[in-house]
C-alpha cells in the first residue's frame, strides 16, 4: 500500500531505512543532525541514531570530504551532505583527484562506498552562487556515480541503492522538488542505479528529462496532447550509469527527440546524450536531436529573470510545436 509523502520526507525515510539497516552507514554534514537540516530533510535522524551516527561540521566543505573519505575508506558508510551544490566547488579536488580515482590507483584494494548528497537547481531564488545545476560536472569526471531523482519513490529506491552501492555517488536532490509529493511503497525500498523510467508513452516524440525537468516534461507532454501531438517522456535519473538501452529504444520508436536539461547550455549532459543518439540511431531519426536548456549565464534571483531562464512546459511546447510544423 502506498501513501504520500514529500520529496523531503523521502530523503529522512531513506536514510532512516539505511541506517536502521546498516550501522556503518552514518551521516555528516552542515546542520544535518540538531538542525534536521538546512531544508529540514534529516529532522529526528539525531535523536534516534544518536550523536555519533548522525553528526554536525564546521563550515567546511573539505573537512566534510575529507572525513567521509578517510571513514569509506575504513570501512565505513559515509553519508556526506553538501548544503548546496555549488559548494562542491570547493572540494571539487577531492572529490574529482582522490574520490573518484582511489579504488582505480590501487587496483581495486581499496573501496570508496560513500554518498555525497546535495541540494541541485534552481527555482527558489538563491542567485547565481546558490542555484546552479551541477550534474554535468560530476559526470565528466570517471570513476563517479550520478543521481538525480525526480520522484519520492525514485529518491527512496536509488539512495539506498547508492548507500549499497560500493563506489562512491553524487546524489542531487533538487531544491525545487523539496516541497512536491508523491506516492510512496511501504516497507523497504531498494531501486537500481542506471535504470531510466518511461514516465508516459507516445508515438510522436520523445522528451528527455531529468530531477525537475521531468514534471515539466510530463506538463508540457500533457498539453502537446491537447494538439493532438503524443510524447514519450524517459526520466533517466542517473547520468553515470546511463540506461542507454531504454534511452535508444524511446528514440528509436518516434523519431524525434528533445532533451529538457536545466544546467547551461554549453557541456551540458543533453550533448552526450545527443551524440549518443546520433552514433548509434542516426537511422531511425527523422530530425535532428533537440535540445531544450537554460542559457549559459549565471542564474538571475530575480523571478521573472529566473522563470525566463530556466525551461517551462510552455518552452518545451513551443520549441516540439515549432519543430514538428
Amino acid at each position: 500500500m502506498a501513501e504520500l509523502i514529500t520529496y523531503r520526507d523521502a530523503v529522512g525515510r531513506a536514510l532512516a531505512q539505511e541506517m536502521e539497516r546498516d550501522e556503518t552507514v552514518y551521516l555528516i554534514g552542515e546542520d544535518v543532525a540538531a538542525a534536521g537540516g538546512v531544508f529540514k530533510t534529516t529532522p529526528g535522524l539525531r535523536e534516534r541514531f544518536g550523536p555519533r551516527r548522525v553528526r554536525d561540521t564546521p563550515i567546511s566543505e573539505e573537512a566534510i570530504i575529507g572525513a567521509a573519505m578517510g571513514a569509506a575508506m575504513n570501512g565505513l558508510r559515509p553519508v556526506a551532505e553538501i548544503m548546496f551544490s555549488d559548494f562542491l566547488a570547493t572540494c571539487w579536488d577531492m572529490i574529482a583527484n582522490q574520490i573518484a580515482k582511489t579504488r582505480y590507483m590501487t587496483d581495486g584494494q581499496v573501496e570508496l562506498p560513500l554518498v555525497i548528497r546535495t541540494a541541485n537547481g534552481a527555482g527558489v531564488r538563491f542567485g547565481a552562487q546558490h542555484s546552479q545545476s551541477l550534474e554535468n560536472w560530476a559526470m565528466a569526471v570517471p570513476g563517479l556515480k550520478v543521481v538525480a531523482p525526480s520522484t519520492p519513490q525514485d529518491l527512496i529506491e536509488l539512495l539506498a541503492a547508492s548507500i549499497r552501492d560500493p563506489d562512491p555517488v553524487v546524489f542531487f536532490e533538487h531544491k525545487a522538488l523539496y516541497p512536491t509529493s508523491g506516492p510512496v511503497d511501504d516497507g523497504e525500498l531498494v531501486g537500481e542505479l542506471g535504470k531510466a523510467a518511461v514516465v508516459r508513452t507516445g508515438g510522436d516524440v520523445t522528451i528527455v528529462a531529468l530531477a525537475a525537468m521531468v514534471p515539466k516534461a510530463v506538463a508540457a507532454a500533457e498539453i502537446l496532447a491537447l494538439q493532438g501531438v503524443e510524447a514519450t517522456v524517459v526520466d533517466l535519473r542517473c547520468l553515470v550509469p546511463l540506461d542507454t538501452q531504454t534511452l535508444l529504444k524511446a528514440c528509436s520508436q518516434t523519431g524525434r527527440v528533445f532533451t529538457v536539461e536545466e544546467n547551461p547550455r554549453l557541456c551540458g549532459w543533453g550533448a552526450e546524450i545527443s551524440s549518443i543518439i546520433m552514433e548509434e540511431a542516426f537511422f531511425d531519426l527523422d530530425q535532428p536531436v533537440v535540445r531544450i536548456t537554460t542559457d549559459h549565464i549565471p542564474l538571475p534571483s530575480a523571478d521573472a529573470l529566473e522563470d525566463a531562464t530556466i525551461p517551462s512546459a510552455e518552452r518545451i511546447v513551443d520549441i516540439v510545436s515549432r519543430t514538428l510544423d
